[in-house]
């Protein structure tokens, strides 16, 4: 399956129903951003995958653009200066967050600017299996949706608070910033655990801390930081329909919807869970146990007898 053309189609659809029918500001703001989305990928993404045929350039070209979102936010929101200074700094804190974190880990260790990600290895790997002659052009069109996806439903939260955003501060506002707050805190404890655990254990599996509840506690968190700003956003896309057309009001909310829809598949399907168990199960003895007693994303309590273990197999 082509996920670049579907996700791309989907995006652009969306970025253009709303650019040509959204009042101004919003209808400014989606032109605006996607020049600003399509001159980053191209020069940082694009140019250098067709040069290089790595794909781990986006690692710099995505989360940049998350921030340039921010700085959109701030400077041509329309909406009251504690929102948009709320939602413009959530975005650009998330974005260089990551950003800077990828560009210091190209400079360290060499992966981006000289070798690849394993993420970006073993989705070449499948879209090398599935149709090997036409690889390299799945993987261009896998960065473009990227953008693409910047360009629209990535960007929608913010732009909906940006622009809609207006009055007392609603309940739901606090309870989508609490819930991202919570969500960059949890993520932030999962990846110090681990850092620990394998400046001990190169070789072993982590299960301490919140690795004991989800294999993947860092991109579990990660989705509700974006959930977050979606629940956020909700009390402004409600004030938007009194000011967009019934249509237009529909496709913003299920496009800022599709902002935690598309983080959850790409983490759970794509770059994320689906690549790190492929190479953990073959590198680490005793992952294969950890996979049967431990949810895949969802926290949950462990299983203390899993499906294959001798407790199991002796009842």
């Amino acid at each position: 399956m082509n996920f670049g053309i579907i996700l791309s189609s989907l995006f652009a659809a969306i970025w253009l129903v709303l650019l040509l029918n959204a009042t101004a500001p919003m209808s400014e703001l989606l032109w605006m951003n996607a020049l600003v989305q399509a001159v980053l990928f191209t020069s940082v993404a694009c140019i250098p995958f067709l040069r290089t045929g790595r794909m781990s350039y986006v690692d710099i070209a995505w989360p940049f653009g998350v921030a340039l979102i921010g700085v959109q936010i701030l400077l041509f929101g329309e909406a009251d200066p504690v929102r948009r200074m709320i939602a413009g700094g959530i975005y650009l804190f998330i974005g260089l967050r990551m950003g800077i974190g990828a560009l210091l880990v190209g400079k360290s260790t060499g992966v981006i600017f000289k070798t690849e990600f394993p993420r970006y290895q073993y989705r070449r790997m499948l879209l090398e299996k599935h149709d090997s002659s036409h690889a390299r052009l799945h993987m261009l069109l896998e960065i473009i949706a990227q953008g693409m996806a910047n360009a629209s439903v990535l960007a929608l939260p913010g732009f909906i608070i940006a622009v809609y955003g207006t009055g007392p501060v609603t309940g739901i506002e606090i309870a989508g910033l609490i819930i991202w707050a919570v969500a960059y805190l949890l993520e932030t404890i999962a990846d110090a655990q681990k850092m620990l655990f394998l400046s001990k254990n190169q070789e072993g599996v982590c299960n301490i801390g919140l690795w004991r509840y989800s294999r993947h506690p860092n991109y579990f968190s990660e989705w509700m930081v974006w959930t977050g700003l979606v629940v956020g956003a909700s009390s402004s896309w409600w004030q938007a329909a009194s000011q967009e057309s019934l249509p237009v009001w529909i496709l913003s909310g299920v496009g800022a919807l599709l902002a935690s829809v598309m983080l959850y598949i790409t983490l759970v399907y794509l770059t994320g869970v689906k690549p790190a168990e492929y190479y953990s199960a073959r590198k680490r003895a005793g992952y294969t146990d950890y996979q049967k007693s431990t949810n895949r994303f969802f926290p949950w309590f462990p299983n203390k007898d899993p499906v294959g273990s001798p407790e199991a197999l002796r009842r």
